[in-house]
C-alpha cells in the first residue's frame, strides 16, 4: 500500500482518474483470487460473490477515503495531508467496542500512540497550519474517517467472506462511486504513454490487489484496531521508498520516528504474537 504514492507520480492521469484505475485494474487478480478460493473450498464462485451491508458500506467508504484523500492533497501539503490520514487507527479504536464489539485493550492504546509520536516525527517536521489550508486539513481529517470505517465494514466482512471474494466485491462498489467521480470531475482516463499505463497497471496489481488484498487476509484473524495499525507501516514504506527511488533523504528525526512505529507496533501486537 505504502507503494502506492510512487506509481501515482508516474500515472500520468488526474488524481481522481488514478484512483479509478487502481482498483478497476485491480479487479482481474481479484476475481482470479475469489476463484481459486471458491474451487478451494469446493464452492460455487457466483454464490461466494454475495454482497451485504458491511461489503457495500466498505466499498463505498473506501471510495470515500480516496476521493477525500486526494482532495486533501490538491487543498493543503502533503505533509498535513499524510499526516491527518494516519488518524484512521484513532477512529478505529474509538469505534470498535461501540461498532463490531471488539474492545481496545490498554496495550493496542499504548503502542498506537507510540505510533502516532513516530509519524509525526516521520513525517510531520514540515507541518503547518494555515487558513488558506484549512479546508485541505479537513478533507485530511476525513480521509482518516472514511479509512477508519472502511476497517470496521472490511473487518466484519471477512466473518462471513473470504479474503478475495469479500476484496473482489468490495472493489467493484468502490470502482463504480469512483467512475461517477471521474466523470463529474472530467479528468482524462487515458495515459499519454506506455510508462503512465505501466504505473497504472502496478497500482492496481501491487498497491490495491496486493495491499488491501493482503490487508482483509490480516483482518480476518486480527482484531480492526490492530491491522488499522498498517497505515503507519504504509507511511514508512512510503518515505523509504521516496529515499530510494527519489532521493528524498531521510533525517536522525526521521529515522527515530521509524524505529517508534516499528516499536508501537510490537507492543501493539496481539498477545502470543
Amino acid at each position: 500500500m505504502g507503494s502506492s504514492p510512487v506509481f501515482v507520480r508516474f500515472a500520468e492521469v488526474g488524481p481522481f482518474a488514478s484512483a479509478f484505475w487502481r482498483v478497476t485494474l485491480a479487479l482481474p487478480f481479484l476475481l482470479l483470487w475469489a476463484y481459486m478460493e471458491a474451487r478451494q473450498n469446493n464452492r460455487n464462485l457466483s454464490g461466494t460473490l454475495t454482497i451485504n451491508r458491511s461489503i457495500l458500506l466498505g466499498g463505498i467508504f473506501f471510495a470515500g477515503d480516496l476521493f477525500f484523500w486526494h482532495l486533501s492533497i490538491l487543498n493543503t501539503t502533503i505533509t498535513n495531508a499524510t499526516l491527518l490520514a494516519c488518524l484512521a487507527p484513532v477512529w478505529v479504536a474509538l469505534f470498535s467496542g461501540l461498532f463490531i464489539g471488539e474492545p481496545v485493550g490498554k496495550t493496542t492504546v499504548y503502542g498506537l500512540i507510540i505510533c502516532i509520536v513516530g509519524t509525526m516525527l516521520l513525517i510531520g517536521g514540515t507541518y503547518s497550519i494555515a487558513p488558506e489550508r484549512l479546508l485541505g486539513d479537513i478533507y485530511g481529517i476525513l480521509t482518516s474517517v472514511f479509512f477508519g470505517l472502511y476497517f470496521l465494514c472490511i473487518r466484519v466482512g471477512r466473518r462471513t467472506h473470504t479474503a478475495g471474494a469479500l476484496t473482489f466485491v468490495s472493489t467493484c462498489i468502490t470502482a463504480a462511486v469512483l467512475f461517477l467521480v471521474v466523470l463529474v470531475s472530467g479528468q482524462s482516463l487515458v495515459p499519454a504513454t506506455i510508462t503512465g499505463i505501466m504505473a497504472l497497471l502496478a497500482l492496481g496489481f501491487i498497491s490495491h490487489a496486493g495491499g488491501q488484498g493482503l490487508l482483509s487476509v490480516a483482518l480476518g484473524s486480527l482484531s480492526a484496531t490492530f491491522s488499522s495499525l498498517v497505515i503507519f507501516v504504509e507511511a514508512l514504506a512510503a518515505a523509504v521508498l521516496g529515499w530510494l527511488l527519489f532521493d528524498e533523504h531521510l533525517t536522525i528525526v526521521q529515522f527515530a520516528g521509524a524505529i517508534l512505529i516499528l516499536l508501537g507496533i510490537w507492543i501493539a501486537r496481539p498477545k502470543g504474537s
